[in-house]
């Protein structure tokens, strides 16, 4: 394994506005610096932004040990429909797998419903005659003449990429193998995936999709990551990069771009991975994760102070809410991915009114260009940015420190042209019902990863963070009934710092279909050896060494004839044993308990897939993020708190203003690189982690 580097560690997270950047001394020193998204390249606004703190600091781009970096550069290629031209090989019979899909339909009533065009052409589902059966015998062998023709296609269409999965090769890779080392023999420039190297899982559809989007994005992914590491390179940063997996661990960026289906969340998953760490540190065992940045909003759970997890997932459905209850929206990717949900609604979000005479906020952004019209940088709809700042709850100055200057005058105006004139009110309460709307639209996320999952959101505090989430999480946790609302330091880059909480994590799943009742633990402990070895080769190839990990044994069980199944982490630990596998089960009872309300001790229960989590140690325990920032000097503005409360003289103050008494709103504290909002109906103190922790007086 490699030794770690005790120089400067560097958190990069991407933002559809902004770009965050934070630097973590070894001493736990930070510093920050947030510069505009550069769409056209990503990676250069981050090493911009290294290249800043760098000259601020005095220092040259060698003081970098280790550079964590979150994109959404995967997801943006499916959303954008930009990924690389791929072709398809799959069992002579099976090439409209990815059409059939799994006939869920997210609008049961609509007849306008259109389900995604798939992600590789039907020309370019290419078949071979072979077949293995469902136990893993050899029906028909493979006939490799059959590819021939295909493989014509390839070279003469301009593929780019191509994903190989054939039937039931979860339970007997070997015609895979074969076909995977004559593809890569004939087309060694192309990018390759292979459905028992990526997923070897049951459900040919969901292996099928989490194939192809490996291949889809793959090239582009890989070429970003090229780019990245080319312009630190010129910068004379040479640290090594390592990726923020959608699961909320880090990979290597060769890792990545050998496998970007694991990175597809990589962003969103950076602040929930800071939330648990915070959880830990703050002593909050369950949170809600609330991430609002300038184009969406992102909600997730925290329970016993570990992110919660789902392989139910679907990417490029626009919006992402993560749940086996709405699907079809999008693409499938059967991988465990942190369980965030994300609805449309950010600073940057557009606001109209429809044809009906309805005050819409979103899904639309302004994004980082052309901005909120407050922006001047060629914005014309007015966004929730502009509402804000019509409301007085954002400075009307300048964001961040002075990188953004607004215009107030200019955001009231497009309200009142825009939203006031059409309702006939005035424009604060227009921008009021804007704030309120795009409220009600980020409850949606919060309810689909609580309310849907079987949590009551009142068990649990709220972690707001992002450049908008501290400005509308009272209203929101008001709402849910939620009371106690946590205020990060830095929460405008606060993800960036989540990034350098993370620590390298690999996952590793195996089918294994059996009755519990019917299956013996030999059977099972040597079905979870060769997993183990499986995943020790993977390991090493990652220069990583196996026994400094900690491995963590998981079943995937599920009530006879149940569609979906539950993790739950092996009894006794890491040892395959009887016992242990008796806890296991009666693990499985108690979550589905909780998870869908009832539990059924008569029900055979099967076990459906075996999975190893190995996890190592991380770098360093990023002691920056309890740093206080001090914001602006302590004056008052006008904000207004709707018709009950009306417009109200509020103290401004920053960070270090707040006690550790609690204080009773109105007050907004203004920081470089976000706003909190405490309402008339809040109380506010700072705890000794300099968090800012709201209350409500009637809670």
């Amino acid at each position: 394994m490699t030794e770690s580097n005790p120089g400067y560690r560097v958190g990069a997270d991407i933002g559809g506005t902004f770009t965050d950047v934070v630097l973590v001394t070894p001493d736990g020193r930070t510093v920050t610096r947030k510069v505009s998204s550069t769409v056209d390249d990503y990676s250069v606004g981050i090493v911009s932004g290294i290249e800043e703190i760098l000259a601020e600091m005095g220092e040259a781009g060698s003081a970098i040990g280790e550079i964590v970096h979150g994109t959404t550069v995967a997801t943006n290629v499916i959303l954008e429909n930009k990924g690389a031209r791929t072709a398809l090989i799959t069992t002579a019979g099976f090439r409209d797998v990815l059409e059939l899909r799994r006939l869920r339909i997210p609008e049961l009533f609509s007849l306008d419903y259109t389900p995604p065009p798939p992600l590789v052409r039907r020309r370019y589902r290419l078949e071979v005659d072979e077949r293995i059966d469902a136990d893993g015998s050899v029906l028909i062998p493979l006939d490799m003449s059959s590819a021939e023709m295909g493989f014509d296609r390839i070279a003469e269409e301009g593929i780019e990429a191509i994903a190989i999965c054939l039937l039931n090769s979860y339970r007997n890779f070997d015609h895979e193998s074969q076909l995977a080392e004559e593809v890569r023999r004939r087309f060694p420039n192309l990018f390759v995936s292979v459905s028992s190297e990526v997923l070897p899982e049951i459900r040919e559809y969901e292996r099928t999709s989490t194939t192809v989007i490996n291949s889809y994005v793959g090239p582009v992914v890989a070429t970003y990551l090229r780019s990245l590491a080319d312009q630190l390179q010129s910068a004379d940063i040479g640290a090594p990069i390592r990726i923020m997996q959608s699961n909320g661990g880090v990979m290597s960026d060769a890792a990545a771009a050998a496998k970007p289906s694991h990175i597809i969340e990589s962003g969103p998953a950076a602040g929930v991975v800071g939330g648990a760490y915070l959880a830990r540190q703050a002593g909050f065992d369950n949170l809600i994760t609330f991430d609002m940045g300038g184009t969406t909003a992102k909600a997730s759970m925290v329970e016993g102070g570990e992110p919660a997890l789902t392989t139910e997932y679907e990417v490029g459905a626009g919006i992402s809410l993560s749940s086996a209850l709405v699907k079809g929206r999008g693409h499938a990717l059967k991988l465990p991915v942190i369980d965030i949900a994300e609805v449309g609604a950010g600073g940057g979000s557009i606001v109209r009114i429809d044809l009906g005479g309805a005050l819409k906020v979103g899904p639309d952004s302004a994004g980082a260009s052309p901005g909120p019209v407050c922006y001047e940088t060629g914005g014309v709809d007015p966004t929730v940015t502009d509402a804000n700042v019509t409301l007085g709850y954002i400075n009307p100055q300048a964001l961040a420190g002075g990188v953004i200057t607004l215009n107030r005058d200019k955001a009231v105006e497009s309200i009142e042209k825009s939203v006031a004139q059409s309702l006939q009110i005035s424009a604060l309460d227009a921008a009021h019902g804007v704030y309120e709307i795009a409220n009600v639209s980020m409850i949606r996320a919060i309810k689909a990863v609580t309310t849907y999952r079987g949590r009551d959101p009142r068990d649990f505090a709220m972690l707001a963070f992002g450049g908008s989430g501290p400005i509308h999480a009272a209203g929101i946790a008001r709402s849910l009934g939620i009371r106690t609302v946590i205020i990060p330091p830095s929460p405008g880059l606060f993800s960036a710092f989540g990034l350098l909480t993370a620590a390298p994590a690999y996952r590793f799943v195996q089918t294994l279909f059996r009755k519990v009742a019917e299956l013996e633990i030999e059977e099972l402990a040597g079905a979870y050896g060769r997993l183990r070895e499986t995943a020790t080769r993977s390991l090493l190839e990652e220069d990583q060494d196996p026994g400094q990990g900690t491995w963590t044994a998981l079943a995937d069980l599920r009530y006879s004839g149940q569609g979906y199944e539950l993790s739950v982490n092996f009894g006794g630990g890491d040892e395959i044993t009887s016992e242990g596998f008796q806890q296991t089960v009666e693990r499985f009872h108690e979550e589905h308990d909780r998870t869908y309300g009832h539990r059924s001790d008569a029900e055979p229960v099967e076990i459906v897939n075996i999975r190893y989590l190995v996890v190592f140690p991380s770098e360093e325990d990023p002691a920056g993020v309890t740093e206080v920032i001090t914001g602006e000097k302590r004056t008052h503005r006008e904000a207004y708190f709707g018709p009950v409360h009306g417009l109200l003289s509020t103290p401004v103050v920053g960070r270090a203003d707040i006690g550790s008494q609690a204080t009773s709103g109105p007050i907004i504290v203004d920081e470089y690189d976000a706003t909190t909002v405490v309402p008339p109906d809040a109380r506010i103190h700072r705890d000794e982690l300099n968090n800012l922790i709201l209350t409500f007086e009637e809670a």
